[in-house]
């Protein structure tokens, strides 16, 4: 590996160029807050500058793509997504969720050159520094390095460097006939087995304390045990009593208010952008809404919001 050589024949620029880029790369990005869905605080993100997102990008697919994801991990995965990640749990009756704090941010520059060297990849100090430098984020509330939220690499990283995490509770989770999926920070765990679910949580915090990385905490106030009597909450999608994927009451009554608002010309070209991000969403996920909206407000205006 040698992603000096890489950048700089791919960029046209000299060594001493590409280096005094990078070493100011973990400062390059436009950081904002968002509110958190719980309504509680806010989410920092932190996107890289264009040259740096392409940077990162190019070395990924370059040096790391081949490297393997554990197939339990849906999220950021080509082919995959949050309706997959529910379907491997629709004919369960059971379910257990969990959620890990501060995800994405107590991933650090050491988890992934561990990772990079367990696997195959000679890393010198300069390497290793590269590899810091480019991927992740310098925050000026820290005195480190971690990734962030935004990154168009974070994803891919975390992937890699959770795979150990995945196979022990994988192989817990098989021995055990439950089935475990894991989108980004969300863990889902679902099992016929009654009873069977009450000891992963402390299996969960067994595996975390072995780990040589990266250092995880669980977010206990996020930890839920649900059955089949209750609708089943999966990755912001829900799980019905007929073993059906909806998503949500709450959802649907939303898009039904966006729909009557663009009927009365009440959208902007934000709002009825938004709708049609809806509208192509719940075809992929509940297309028996979508019917059920065509018959509530006609083809007619459904093919209108589409083609707007």
């Amino acid at each position: 590996m040698n992603i000096l050589k890489l950048l700089t024949e791919t960029l046209f620029m000299s060594e001493v160029e590409m280096l005094a880029f990078l070493k100011q790369a973990p400062h390059r990005y436009k950081v904002y807050d968002i509110p958190k869905r719980s309504g509680k605080g806010y989410r920092t993100i932190a996107h890289p500058a264009k040259e740096l997102k392409f940077i990162q990008r190019l070395v990924a697919e370059k040096c790391f793509m081949e490297l393997p994801v554990h197939p339990c991990a849906q999220a950021y995965v080509k082919g995959l997504s949050i309706k997959t990640n529910i379907q491997q749990h629709l004919n369960s009756k059971y379910l257990l969720k969990m959620d890990f704090k501060d995800f994405f941010p107590s991933i650090v520059p050491t988890d992934w050159t561990s990772y990079l060297k367990e696997n195959g990849h000679n890393l010198n100090e300069s390497d290793s520094t590269l590899i810091s430098d480019i991927f992740f984020w310098h925050s000026k509330k820290s005195d480190h390095q971690a990734l962030s939220i935004g990154a168009p690499t974070s994803p891919l990283i975390s992937n890699l460097v959770m795979r150990p995490f995945d196979e022990l509770l994988s192989k817990i989770c098989k021995e055990r006939d439950i089935t475990y999926t894991r989108y980004a920070d969300d863990l889902t765990l679902t099992t016929n087995v009654k009873d069977a679910l009450f000891e992963i949580p402390e299996k969960v915090e067994e595996i975390i304390k072995g780990l040589n990385y990266p250092t995880l905490t669980i977010n206990k106030e996020k930890t839920v045990f649900s059955s089949k009597k209750h609708n089943r909450h999966v990755t912001g999608l829900v799980i019905t009593n007929d073993n059906s994927i909806s998503i949500g009451r709450d959802k649907k009554r939303v898009i039904k208010s966006r729909v009557f608002d663009f009927i009365n010309n009440r959208l902007d070209h934000e709002g009825i952008n938004k709708l049609k991000g809806h509208l192509s969403y719940i075809a992929d996920v509940e297309p028996r809404f979508l019917l059920s909206l065509e018959k509530k407000y006609s083809k007619v205006v459904i093919q209108q919001i589409k083609e707007s």
